[in-house]
């Protein structure tokens, strides 16, 4: 069982050092890339299929029990998102292996994807608080990387805003790292549950300062209004299969962080989640708001990444309520939409980068025809903007569905209203979308082309597609994985006994 739980760490940190081996040799990386990437998904399916059958697995690093030393745990949340990056990241990588020339810098694309991949393992996978801490950095580092790729100045604009922004997340991180290491003497997760509980009866100020400090930080990097504003400035800069990894996996880290960090070490402090869920309503409706005013395709997919990552933290924001029937709805409806959105945003990115490759541009006002002159990529683009929209019976639909219930089971009609709102305005721009790239006739001078490459990025976004839609029309399997997620989080003592304190 250790060599499951390592896996996910050790197949990407394999695959950037062959990758890198590899510099010289395009074709040959982009193989071993390709294949390290894939690899990762039976490996995932089986440690996902191993704690389904056995509860949560844990491997103690070099043989130190804890909580002296470092833990890795695979509980059925982190495995669900070991999946999720899985399968998206070998999408990503057969698209990226397409789209990007042979260029030298470019030859960078495998190495950094491993080593985001190696980053976003390890954050699901660490038990230990400094880790996380840790495998945010490497995640920071590799994500820098692939944001510069192209070379451009609005490349570099775009990284130094989203590194510094996040460098300030993580000071903060950092501190407040420190201050739990001050006031309970460990920074093992599951040893942490019991000690902060205690340290909270005695000096309820203390832990609740060192939450915020926290909450901050993790909100940051989730991209929650009013801490969003590096997102919207970065990820409509890199390559499509850069920016469906970025979607995928980088604010997904970070709402991971607040739900593993406030249903473990910090259960015990209620002051946190109420203004998670204030700010999880803003973050619904500025999104939204934010990506009607764009006219350029992956501007808007940016600004709705924003909105889209506000239902989430509703969910998780009703970890608040007193009941825990409207707990349990809450974190159900949470884990499903990040799987929804974590598949449904970067199939959007991918096709933007089909329009792109199509056209020659993403911009809104001088693209159209492309209904009449790709129908297939018409119809690609519609399953997953509908979906975005959550329009039934496609899996948003059943992923705003489960936020809405649980808005309404606990009483926050606000929060249920602002879920409505922000529904009915992604229908509009995806609409607007549709009726400037796709419904319009094309511009006289427009230029339709087919360039090499386009038949492997078509194959990993119909592949993407048909996944969100297959979870529209059966939904069962995935509730049911995103309830025992939900239901270990709120039992802390069977993830406490299994690193074995």
């Amino acid at each position: 069982m250790n060599a499951l739980v390592t896996a996910p760490l050790l197949l990407p940190l394999f695959g950037a050092g062959l990758s890198l081996a590899a510099w010289r040799l395009p074709r040959l990386q982009a193989a071993v890339g390709i294949a390290a990437a894939v690899l990762l998904v039976p490996a995932a399916l089986l440690l996902a299929g191993q704690v389904q059958a056995r509860g949560p697995l844990a491997v103690q690093i070099g043989g130190w029990p804890a909580p002296i030393g470092i833990t890795l745990v695979a509980d059925p949340l982190a495995a669900l998102m070991v999946l999720l990056s899985a399968v998206v990241a070998a999408l990503a990588a057969i698209y990226g292996a397409a789209e990007s020339p042979r260029s030298a810098s470019r030859r960078a694309f495998f190495p950094l994807l491993h080593v985001l991949l190696l980053g976003v393992g390890g954050a699901f996978l660490t038990g230990d608080l400094f880790n996380l801490y840790v495998w945010f950095e490497v995640l920071l580092v590799a994500s820098f990387g692939l944001l510069v790729l192209g070379g451009r100045r609005e490349d570099f604009e775009g990284a130094v805003k989203a590194l510094v922004l996040n460098l300030f997340g993580s000071m903060l991180f950092l501190l407040a790292a420190g201050a739990v290491y001050g006031l309970a003497g460990t920074l093992n997760m599951a040893d942490l549950h019991g000690r902060l509980a205690d340290v909270y009866a005695v000096r309820p100020h203390a832990v609740t300062a060192v939450a915020l400090l926290l909450a901050v930080a993790f909100a940051l990097k989730a991209a929650l209004v009013p801490l969003a504003f590096w997102l919207p400035a970065s990820y409509h800069v890199p390559s499509a299969g850069t920016c469906a990894l970025f979607a995928a996996l980088l604010t997904k880290v970070g709402i991971y962080a607040l739900v593993r960090v406030f249903t473990l070490p910090l259960a015990a402090v209620p002051a946190v989640m109420p203004v998670v869920l204030v700010a999880a309503a803003v973050t619904m409706l500025s999104g939204v708001l934010g990506a009607v005013a764009q006219m350029e395709m992956k501007r808007i997919l940016a600004w709705h990444s924003i909105s889209q990552v506000g239902y989430i933290a509703a969910g998780v924001g009703l970890l608040s309520a007193p009941d825990a029937h409207v707990k349990l709805a809450g974190l159900v409806a949470a884990m499903f939409f990040i799987v929804h959105h974590g598949l449904v945003k970067p199939a959007l990115f991918l096709v933007a980068g089909l329009v792109r490759r199509e056209l020659g541009t993403t911009e809104l006002k001088p693209a159209g025809g492309l209904y009449a002159a790709r129908p297939l990529l018409a119809v690609l683009f519609l399953l997953a903007a509908l979906s975005l929209a959550g329009v039934p019976p496609l899996s948003g639909f059943w992923a705003k569905l489960a936020v809405v219930r649980a808005s309404a089971l606990s009483g926050q009609w606000w929060v249920l209203g602002a879920a409505l709102a922000a529904g009915l305005l992604t229908l509009l721009s995806m609409l607007k979308i549709w009726l400037e790239v796709f419904w319009k006739p094309a511009p006289s001078d427009a230029a339709v082309g087919r360039p090499a490459g386009a038949a492997a990025m078509n194959a990993a976004t119909i592949v993407l597609v048909l996944l969100v839609t297959l979870l529209g029309l059966v939904p069962g399997p995935l509730l049911a994985a995103a309830r025992t997620a939900a239901e270990s989080l709120l039992q802390p003592d069977v993830y406490i006994r299994a690193v074995g304190l």
